[in-house]
């Protein structure tokens, strides 16, 4: 469904435009009470049903109602999800007529009374790719007004001192009206089915209301007037940049200024002028760049203001609109009327109230903003060699979803030794449950996880623990409420959203990829080139930002077309090119700013991002995602076919150096440990489908992964064995994108069942985490993986990986064999050990000695090896120690667990005095309740079985 209804329809038949076929529907009786029943049908032959992927004329009604004005949206209809339609909004198919019908009453279908105008559209169960009409709205009632001229809710553009004629009818019998404008009475006609008014003379931006009274019930419909204001010519300021320019010395004081090519005048209207700007609210136009601009005076600081553009085209294309009100384009923060109510207050206090009487987006303008106070000033990324990236979805991290869950549990990611983390976008994407790559505005964050200063905590936060942060930005593309967009749209409907026209200086009207969605950007324009750059800054400059993995780099070419897979995945000379600059732009900000590409493509167009600028100090180049998930997911089930991992290893990609961001998991591919369980290979004693078997192997599939030389990626909570589908629905159900009546699932919000069970607690998950976290640490600390790497019998189950460090001395650990047994049976596994002498098991420092280089290793199903030639420097005693007990939460509210199966457990406080003891009598599962104790930090000692005893802190809430 589009967001907002601005259009109504009054027709028995009616033909829509819709982007795949035109619907014709009929209403059936033609004036209807709400309390009526009501048939609704459409014409069978104005559906391709096999375009929507219909089968058995599954098709569906998407529902939504509103009040007698068209204010209030309301009403509960049984539609479900835009995926999986309720089968309670099914059509009936007739099949000697060719049509489907559905009777409904209103007050019953909507669940709700006082019902002016009801909306619906015409969908597959799965609407998701357009597989839908367009919006349709009928009134309610017998008693209507027409509005014949002008059209209801138009936006009429006037020369200054013109007049207006507004003229309407009604039914039913005779109506009062009274006409506003700007709220105050101009007109009133008594008892009249035909109203007629000329208003004359106007100077001034005029918003009207037309209210029509029959009996109790009142009709309001909605115009306006917009005087050309004859732009005034003027230079611009120096130094101002597109956006909100802050007077640094005045917080009285902010300069707009929107670079609108193609339009003729532009408003700015806002809380500073009672959304009613008059001429002195015009923008001048400055003659050397053609960009509008407005100085703005009287502010108050500190204290929020809301604003939009009213950007005028006195001459549209055809289905454009002439006047389009829209957020600012470089907004830091908006106000959403479509997604604002449904954000936490706890995530986001004291959200700016949206303006009311407004549509879409407006920009948050505030003088005299504190700055954030960072704690950590100049943070030492870690080297791109030895990053190892945690891939995080806030909305799915925890059930509070939000950056205060990630800033809790910030010893989740030291006990694991990661020092990166990459969060999914977080910029204004549409609506809240989202993944966030149907991004809105760029520039300004997305409300849902909380507030700016609070992702600036987390950012710090991770900086205090050495952890760099990274940001998944979506820049290939924009959605329908991105300001750029709807400024140059074609809107057929005039529902306020549209598709870009041939005028767009942004974006393709058709996209030249085989990958897109959503409105595609063209990166051979300037204004393009330049908005992009300034998103750059935004993130690194304002939330220091150490890194960025863009999206879908691939739709950065003008080449291609939508339908030509080949030339998309083909080396492309303008998308090189253009990627470079950008990532020239952000080494220009932050010399050691990581730059990441999901390309996915071919090593002769990604070995020239990963090999840009790499000898310069620091060393730059690009680093390019490297997806193995296929042969992962092999090896985890025990499948030889197709388990070659040898292009982990950068330089089979031809790169100079290692620029691989590798990974067995992301949030684009299929669980491991779902396809193990599902799928996964057996003997008969030894099943791969059984849980804590294949918990058992996600171990060795850590040592075959992260300790291949070069970056790599860890998707959240593959450290815990984590077996739900990427595909799981809201309901629990799976459906992957193959299931055509059901819809696919993968973007469903998902449970927690890490915190909510405990999975820390549970010996065959804890051990994964562990393990990984040893392997983290020799990556990080052990000069040896900054080395070559050989992976021998690649397409094999018995792995066997060398890796090297040439530059070492023979007294380092410079050599290390890594061996895995993914087989389901026990193997001899082919070693080839560099040579003889005394090896080091890695995990635990225990020793081997190798008399005959080639001797095989016999391994259990699922175990791995870690040989070096000398002990790692991780202290393996002291980290076993250090990791052994970990406490979730951190901070503590009601009561907290521990991954220790503990026979006692004391909490003290800071000064020493025992203030609670427990016995949990060595069971895993139990709670610590301290709901009782006040505010602060206390220590907790655990006891276990062998009479050790382990202390942890925490902070109690």
């Amino acid at each position: 469904m589009k967001k907002t209804i601005l259009s109504l329809f009054l027709l028995l038949s009616v033909s829509l435009f819709a982007q795949q076929q035109t619907v014709i529907y009929s209403i059936s009786p033609t004036t209807f009470e709400e309390t009526a029943s009501v048939t609704i049908t459409i014409n069978g032959s104005s559906i391709n049903e096999t375009t929507w992927g219909v089968v058995g004329n599954a098709l569906y009604m998407w529902a939504w109602a509103f009040d007698l004005n068209d204010t209030t949206q309301k009403g509960t209809p049984l539609n479900g999800t835009w995926e999986a339609s309720d089968e309670a909004s099914r059509f009936t198919y007739n099949s000697g007529t060719d049509t489907y019908t559905k009777t409904i009453t209103p007050t019953t279908y909507y669940n709700t009374t006082g019902i002016g105008k009801i909306g619906f559209l015409i969908k597959a169960k799965n609407g998701t790719g357009d597989k839908k009409s367009q919006d349709i709205l009928v009134e309610v009632g017998t008693f209507q007004v027409n509005l014949a001229a002008p059209v209801e809710n138009s936006a009429t553009i006037i020369a200054s001192g013109a007049s207006f004629n507004i003229a309407a009818t009604n039914t039913n019998g005779a109506a009062n009206y009274s006409l506003k404008a700007n709220g105050v009475v101009i007109n009133t006609n008594a008892s009249t089915t035909n109203y007629a008014y000329t208003a004359t003379n106007i100077v001034n931006n005029q918003n009207y209301e037309l209210s029509a009274t029959q009996g109790a019930v009142t009709i309001i419909k909605k115009f306006s007037v917009v005087v050309n204001p004859n732009t005034v010519m003027e230079a611009m300021p120096a130094g101002l940049v597109d956006g909100i320019n802050y007077h640094a010395d005045d917080a009285t004081k902010a300069t707009l200024v929107l670079d609108a090519p193609l339009k003729d005048f532009v408003y700015v209207a806002g809380s500073f002028n009672n959304w009613q700007p008059t001429i002195t609210y015009a923008m001048k136009k400055d003659p050397a760049s053609g960009k509008f601009w407005l100085e703005l005076n009287g502010l108050v600081s500190g204290v929020n203001n809301t604003y939009q553009y009213w950007v005028v085209d006195a001459t549209p294309l055809t289905n454009s609109p002439s006047l389009v009100k829209t957020a600012d384009p470089y907004s830091t923060l908006v106000l959403s009327p479509f997604d604002d109510a449904s954000i936490p207050a706890a995530s986001y206090p004291n959200m700016a109230a949206y303006p009311a009487g407004q549509n879409f987006e407006v920009t948050v303008l505030k003088t005299g903003e504190t700055s954030y106070n960072w704690q950590v000033i100049n943070f030492t990324k870690p080297e791109k060699e030895k990053l190892v990236i945690y891939e995080v979805l806030v909305r799915d991290f925890d059930a509070n979803r939000s950056y205060q869950s990630l800033i809790d549990k910030i010893d989740y990611f030291k006990n694991l030794k990661i020092n990166a983390i990459q969060l999914m976008p977080v910029m204004e994407f549409e609506g809240n449950e989202s993944w966030g790559y149907n991004t809105s505005f760029h520039m300004a964050l997305d409300k849902f996880y909380g507030t700016s200063n609070k992702l600036k905590e987390l950012i710090d936060l991770c900086h205090q623990n050495g952890i760099a942060v990274i940001l998944d930005v979506a820049l290939n593309h924009a959605f329908g409420r991105n300001p750029m967009v709807r400024m140059w749209m074609s809107d057929p409907d005039g529902d306020g959203f549209g598709s870009s026209t041939v005028e767009n200086p942004y974006f393709n009207t058709v996209a030249k990829h085989s990958y897109n969605v959503g409105e595609d950007f063209n990166h051979q324009q300037i204004r393009t080139q330049n908005y992009v750059k300034r998103v750059i800054k935004q993130w690194v400059e304002e939330y220091k930002i150490d890194g960025f993995r863009w999206d879908l780099t691939k739709g950065f070419t003008q080449n291609c077309t939508a339908n030509d897979e080949a030339c998309t995945n083909d080396l492309q000379q303008d998308r090189i090119d253009v990627l470079k600059s950008y990532a020239d732009y952000s080494w220009n900000l932050d010399p050691t700013h990581y730059t990441i590409f999901e390309h996915l493509g071919t090593d002769a167009e990604e070995l020239q991002w990963a090999n840009y600028r790499v000898g310069e100090s620091p060393s730059k180049g690009i680093m390019l995602w490297g997806n193995f998930n296929n042969a992962y997911n092999q090896l985890a089930m025990g499948y030889a076919s197709d388990s070659n991992i040898s292009r982990m290893v950068s330089s089979t990609h031809g790169f100079t150096a290692n620029r691989l961001v590798g990974y067995a998991e992301s949030h684009d591919e299929e669980r491991l440990m779902y396809k193990n369980v599902q799928y996964g290979n057996s003997n008969g004693s030894y099943n791969v489908k059984n849980l804590n078997t294949a918990l058992s192997r996600m171990s060795a599939i850590g040592a075959v992964s992260l300790l291949v030389p070069g970056p790599k990626m860890i998707w959240h909570f593959g450290e815990l064995g984590w077996e739900s589908s990427i595909f799981t629905c809201n309901n629990g159900t799976v459906n992957t994108s193959s299931d055509a009546t059901s819809g696919d699932c993968k973007l469903d919000t998902k449970p927690q069942p890490q915190w909510t069970g405990n999975w820390l607690g549970n010996s065959d998950r804890n051990k994964i985490y562990n393990d990984w976290a040893k392997m983290i640490t020799m990556k990080t600390v052990e000069p040896v993986f900054l080395g070559t790497a050989t992976i021998v019998n690649a397409n094999t189950l018995l792995q066997n990986i060398k890796i090297t460090n040439a530059e070492l001395a023979s007294t380092q650990l410079k050599d290390v064999l890594i061996l895995a047994n993914f087989d389901v049976t026990a193997q001899n596994v082919p070693t080839g050990f560099p040579y003889v002498g005394t090896w080091y098991n890695l995990m635990d420092n225990t020793t081997i000695n190798v008399a005959d280089i080639a001797a095989p290793i016999n391994l259990p199903p699922g175990e791995f090896r870690i040989y070096g030639n000398k002990q790692a420097n991780l202290a393996i005693e002291n980290f076993e120690k250090g990791n052994l007990v970990t406490l979730y939460p951190n901070p503590v509210a009601d009561y907290f667990t521990l991954n220790l199966t503990a026979k006692k457990v004391q909490l003290y406080s800071v000064s020493g005095q025992l203030v609670k003891s427990f016995t949990p009598n060595e069971n895993q599962n139990f709670q610590f309740h301290v709901s009782d104790l006040k505010a602060g930090l206390y220590i907790v000692k655990a006891m276990d079985g062998n009479d050790k005893t382990q202390v942890i802190k925490f902070i109690k809430k």
